[in-house]
């Protein structure tokens, strides 16, 4: 290196030269490290980390992970969560709780009754198309007071009555299946929704297809704290 006379130090051609050399290493291992954290993983390692993390959760273990500065930091350039969930909007099913993730690890959808609306599918096809989420879960749950309204055919006015509306093709399906029937159409409910987001506008589900995106319909017990992903409810 020369040592300029304003104190300032130019560096000699060779250390140009490696400095070249590495940065760009440097570059793909941070390029590699993102896409192993986020949205690059496989709709089945997706559902397996939710689950682990469900785990924890369900048996007091949580890690709370990237909850601290040094993530907040990082994530100012961009984001990179690995699953999509589309749960209600009751104040006990918190997901990034629930399955133990952190900031920017999930793109979380929450309306009551965990319905899918214009804008939330809207949420969904950015995510699938622009952070290149493999993995949507719909994620209903015990007690859900939209489904039990729905079910007792509560009068409602507004726009809780068209939200209502939207359980009603669930409480229609589970009308006569025997047991408790407020659970009965969480589970018909959370079944529905996904089979919708698969079966969407044109444009929505040759996206999923194109991408090969996995949508999954689960069920959470507020007692245990335990996510059961239902049968039939998944496809590719």
């Amino acid at each position: 290196m020369r040592r300029w006379s304003r104190g300032l130090i130019r560096m000699s051609a060779f250390n140009r030269s490696k400095r070249c050399r590495i940065f760009p290493l440097i570059l793909a291992a941070a390029a590699a490290w993102c896409q192993n954290r986020g949205s690059t993983i496989s709709s089945d390692q997706a559902l397996a980390r939710l689950m682990e993390g469900n785990k924890r959760y369900a048996s007091d273990n949580e890690q709370h992970p990237d909850e601290t500065r040094a993530r907040r930091k990082e994530l100012e350039s961009g984001q990179h969560p690995f699953a999509v969930i589309l749960s209600c909007a009751d104040s006990r099913v918190p997901p990034e709780l629930i399955f133990d993730q952190g900031l920017g690890d999930l793109f979380v959808i929450r309306v009551a009754g965990n319905v899918a609306g214009e804008d939330d599918l809207a949420s969904i096809e950015y995510a699938v198309e622009h952070l290149h989420i493999k993995l949507i879960l719909v994620l209903g749950h015990e007690k859900c007071g939209a489904i039990t309204a729905a079910v007792e055919g509560a009068h409602e006015s507004g726009h809780l009555k068209d939200l209502l509306a939207e359980i009603q093709p669930s409480v229609h399906e589970t009308r006569d299946v025997p047991g408790d029937k407020v659970h009965n159409c969480v589970l018909a409910n959370a079944r529905r929704v996904a089979r919708e987001i698969r079966e969407s506008d044109p444009f929505l589900r040759d996206l999923i297809q194109k991408e090969q995106v996995t949508v999954v319909a689960a069920d959470y017990a507020l007692d245990s704290g335990v996510v059961t992903v239902l049968d039939e409810a998944k496809y590719k």
